[in-house]
């Protein structure tokens, strides 16, 4: 099998090559034949990737350890959910993972795009291949990406896979991460194809419109899934640290969402042409500088791959695809002159502009913060580390700006917004978050940062609120309808809009639940059997902690050593809570990883107990632990479901048609005439 995968991985690169070569010759524009002819060669592409994913995932799945990278990251006792995920576990598999993926994804585009936007699809399918032929260049000639490489010898056992890896968020978190790294080529390769033949109107727009979602989306899962293994894994006790990794996927999160939001200009009144180009080739780039992070070794991280000569190419193709694209971004400059200018600050254009200028503001901080140690030892030759201070005193004010646009920008008409409406608009939402505000503060939340966060969101869901109201009581006054009828029928007339609105209360949910963290309460203890610790919550709970005792046993692939400790919290029992010290092993008993510790975490709507058990003291059953009360945790994860039920309406297809809604005979002739905004 892995010889058919190495042959599937040049018939790929052949058909690769091929695609772009025939893309290149002019006559493809007045041939129909071979335009055709270049769009299929994408599926070509994709199956040979198929043939090479399933051989790798054949030759883990039958423990064939001659495969040096099923010997690396495979084991004989490792459960199959396990070997499954190891396909992208390590730095080669995760390079076929992301040609096989992207491979799919063009084909997709070329099958499912309409053809209304056939002129885009031939160079569109040749600049994504034209990625994938990169990931192919590196696995077959780098010499440290070809998952197929066989040893000189057969072991009788893999090493196994990272304990840190042996995690159900780890069988998620990397392929939506990678999702949503892949699905922004497809915007860009679009891009590239619109500037190519002058298709510069807000079709390639449109026509990409789902793909941006998309990748937005499987993004979004993906950040918020790492930050739930961070937290249940990594044993710090938090869940965002402002790793290089986790900078390098919220990067692209970041440029991806002001797309998102200035693509409504383009739309609506012809503005932000370049801006809008500018941004998806920008989250194209990020989106390989992110794989760059991770693969090269350059800075160190808990997420990232060994070191290997892979980052060079990396690099290189980095300078090779941005000098390319904002060249001929400048070759197009005249062709892209706005339509409209800003009328008014006091508009929605500029509510947006605005919201652009700060997401980009904190990712251009965020790239800066993440690059620095590289900068730092090329110019001065030692490597400085930008620690979560330097982020969070930049980032944090960003981050309540562009609270406070969530909530000003649906409430600002389009061109201009007279002082009238601006009172009318302003005035629930104003009184929710100032109402909010002076309840946080009379019951003695000092902390500014968390004050405004949680005031500001008492703002945007005031503005939320209002929205939807206004919406409901529209519909029920046109078509008489109850609201239950009326809600459903108004998001699923409008579901771009209302699907938004709930993203937007998602964001909201992060905010306030990251403001807990200003509220973390810590101790470590050192306890014998019986013995208790008591920790006070800031919530005004009194949580008290006695050790139970340390139990050994033996699991399918680990020696396991748990301490348990019995909780209350003022007085009542709560339950047990269960930290462990494992050591993985092999077939024969033989440690294969470093100890890792697994944390106990009993979680509620206010806070969660977060228990390390650090170890036992000169091997009795007397035990440090660190003990964290960490507010708020559990809506991060609330935050992270809501989000992607909004994204999920925002792209699903509209089913409502105006001419299925019949109005009541007695119906006003007021009511029949359409709402501006409503449904």
């Amino acid at each position: 099998m892995t010889l058919l995968g190495q042959f599937a991985l040049w018939a790929a690169l052949a058909l690769g090559l091929y695609q772009i070569a025939l893309a290149l010759v002019p006559r493809w524009k007045a041939d129909p034949a071979t335009a055709g002819q270049v769009t299929r060669i994408s599926y070509g592409i994709a199956l040979a990737l198929w043939v090479a994913g399933v051989s790798l995932w054949k030759a883990l799945f039958i423990h064939d350890f001659n495969v040096e990278y099923v010997a690396s990251y495979t084991a004989r006792n490792l459960p199959d959910y396990y070997i499954f995920a190891a396909f992208w576990a390590g730095q080669k598999g995760s390079l076929l993972f992301w040609a096989l993926v992207l491979a799919s994804f063009n084909a997709l585009a070329q099958a499912t795009t309409s053809r209304r936007y056939a002129s885009l699809l031939p160079a569109a399918a040749a600049v994504g291949s034209a990625v994938v032929v990169f990931f192919l260049v590196v696995m077959l000639f780098s010499g440290f990406g070809n998952p197929f490489q066989r040893l000189s010898f057969t072991p009788p056992d893999g090493n196994g896979l990272n304990p840190q890896l042996q995690n159900p968020g780890m069988v998620i978190h990397p392929p939506m991460l990678y999702l949503g790294y892949i699905g922004i080529t497809v915007p860009f390769s679009f891009a590239i194809s619109a500037l190519i033949n002058r298709r510069l109107d807000a079709g390639w727009i449109v026509a990409i419109r789902r793909w941006t979602l998309l990748a937005w989306l499987f993004l979004s899962i993906g950040i918020t899934i790492g930050m739930w293994w961070a937290y249940v894994e990594l044993g710090w006790g938090g869940y965002w640290a402002w790793d290089p990794v986790e900078n390098a996927s919220l990067l692209p999160w970041l440029t991806m969402t002001a797309f998102l939001h200035s693509v409504m200009l383009q739309e609506k009144r012809g503005m932000l042409k370049r801006w809008n180009l500018g941004l998806v080739v920008g989250s194209f780039l990020l989106s390989i500088f992110g794989t760059f992070i991770t693969r090269s070794g350059v800075i160190a991280s808990v997420h990232s791959f060994t070191q290997s000569n892979i980052g060079s190419f990396f690099v290189a193709f980095l300078v090779l695809v941005g000098g390319a694209s904002f060249a001929l971004l400048y070759l197009r400059w005249p062709d892209l002159e706005p339509e409209a200018n800003l009328d008014s600050l006091a508009s929605r254009e500029a509510a947006f502009l605005f919201n652009n200028l700060i997401l980009v503001g904190i990712a251009f901080s965020v790239l800066w913060g993440t690059l620095f140690p590289i900068l730092s030892e090329a110019v001065r030759g030692t490597k400085i580390t930008v620690g979560p201070p330097f982020f969070n005193r930049v980032n944090v004010p960003l981050g309540l700006v562009l609270l406070a646009l969530t909530g000003i920008g649906p409430l600002i008409a389009w061109r201009q917004t007279s002082p009238a409406n601006l009172k009318r608009q302003f005035t629930v939402p104003l009184a929710s978050g100032i109402l909010v505000t002076l309840i946080l503060a009379l019951t003695g939340m000092r902390d500014g940062y968390a004050l405004m966060a949680i005031g500001l969101g008492g703002f945007v869901l005031g503005t939320i609120g209002q929205e939807f109201v206004r919406g409901v009581r529209a519909r029920q006054r046109m078509y008489q309808e109850n609201a239950p009828v009326a809600l459903g029928r108004l998001m699923g007339r409008n579901r771009r809009r209302y699907g938004g609105y709930l993203v937007h209360a998602a964001i909201v949910v992060y905010f306030v639940a990251f403001s807990g963290m200003a509220f973390t309460v810590s101790k470590e203890a050192t306890l014998r059997v019986g013995e208790r610790v008591t920790i006070d919550s800031p919530f005004g709970h009194r949580y008290q902690l006695t050790h139970l005792g340390v139990s050994q046993y033996d699991m399918l692939n680990r020696k396991v050593s748990a301490a348990s400790l019995e909780v209350t919290r003022d007085g009542e029992r709560v339950g047990v809570i269960k930290s462990e010290k494992r050591q993985h092993v092999d077939d024969l008993g033989r440690p294969t990883f470093q100890p890792s510790t697994e944390v106990g975490i009993i979680s509620g709507l206010r806070e969660d107990l977060y228990l390390v058990f650090a170890g036992s003291v000169d091997g009795t059953e007397r035990s440090t632990f660190r003990i964290t009360l960490n507010p708020l945790v559990w809506w991060v994860w609330a935050g992270g479901v809501l989000l992607v039920v909004g994204g999920l309406i925002t792209m699903w297809p509209s089913s409502w048609q105006p001419s299925t809604v019949t109005l009541p005979a007695q119906a006003p002739a007021r009511a029949r005439e359409p709402l501006a905004g409503v449904g």
